[in-house]
């Protein structure tokens, strides 16, 4: 699943290309159809997908930006505005393309649901292999709850503080720390392969009771936290799977990573152990790791 720097990767490159041009038309695919015909809500969310079309046929696109791992599409048509909310989830991708037929890797080709045409020859597509992403049209923000239950951005001065606060409440205190720390209640942004390698870094095992860390710990911890977060976004993400930028790229942080998916700790070299907390499978060191 993209996770905080893939999805800002994302979004820096989204920005230079597409803000402030209109989208001519828009093409949903049959797929989007036959979901909302037996009763549930493939990607596009809250609406038909005709009265989506509808809707965004004529808007600007004003202004993208990152919050946790949501895209946020400022949008303008007939003097007011509105908020196209993205949420990737497993394998959604964007390609800013002249023609659909430049999306040439066969997975995301075959899976283009939301189509955005800007211009005779430019395309902004939304493809999902998997299909758990959303887009979401909201007046505000206010309109869809989880968005302002969501934690600070880990870089922001009062996230820190925040996360020792929450650690502190009945709610998550007696809980595992690696289901703690992808809660986007309490940080934003990190989920699985960041978690597990913050984790490995400050050497804490990822079932560990958060009441059973001293505060000292978890202030290693979000800076540890925070500090790969960094790093993944300086190498454009990590691209284990279905990770692509907007140009059909994979990013890099998969060559950097110490602990997910290792079979081997690079510290001492024990072999790595796995456990499923919070229903993602947990890559730990049995001997480094307490």
């Amino acid at each position: 699943m993209p996770e905080l720097p893939e999805v800002e990767g994302v979004v820096r490159m989204l920005k230079p290309a597409v803000e402030h041009k209109t989208i001519q038309r828009v093409i949903v695919s049959p797929v989007i159809y036959a979901s909302k015909a037996a009763g549930k809500e493939a990607i596009i969310k809250g609406q038909t997908p005709e009265a989506f079309i509808a809707a965004v046929e004529g808007m600007t696109i004003e202004h993208i930006e990152r919050h946790a791992k949501y895209i946020f599409f400022t949008m303008s048509k007939n003097g007011g505005q509105q908020l196209i909310v993205n949420h990737l989830g497993m394998s959604g991708a964007w390609f800013h393309v002249a023609h659909p037929d430049d999306v040439i890797e066969g997975k995301f080709h075959k899976h283009m649901h939301v189509m955005w045409q800007l211009a005779a020859e430019e395309w902004l597509i939304y493809a999902d292999i998997r299909r758990f992403g959303e887009l979401r049209l909201l007046r505000e923000v206010a309109d869809y709850p989880p968005l302002l239950a969501m934690a600070p951005e880990p870089f922001d001065d009062v996230a820190m503080d925040y996360f020792l606060e929450k650690c502190t409440q009945r709610k998550y205190n007696n809980k595992a720390i690696k289901a703690v720390i992808m809660d986007g209640q309490v940080v934003s942004g990190c989920g699985n392969i960041y978690a597990t390698e913050a984790l490995f870094r400050t050497k804490i095992h990822p079932g560990r009771k958060v009441s059973q860390i001293d505060k000292a710990q978890l202030r290693q911890l979000f800076q540890e936290i925070v500090a790969v977060l960094t790093e993944s976004i300086a190498f454009g993400g990590s691209s284990i799977s279905d990770y692509r930028n907007i140009n059909g790229e994979a990013g890099g942080m998969q060559h950097h990573l110490q602990m997910y998916g290792m079979k081997k700790c690079p510290m001492c070299h024990t072999n790595t152990a796995q456990q499923i907390i919070a229903g993602r499978n947990s890559f730990y060191c049995p001997n480094c790791q307490r």
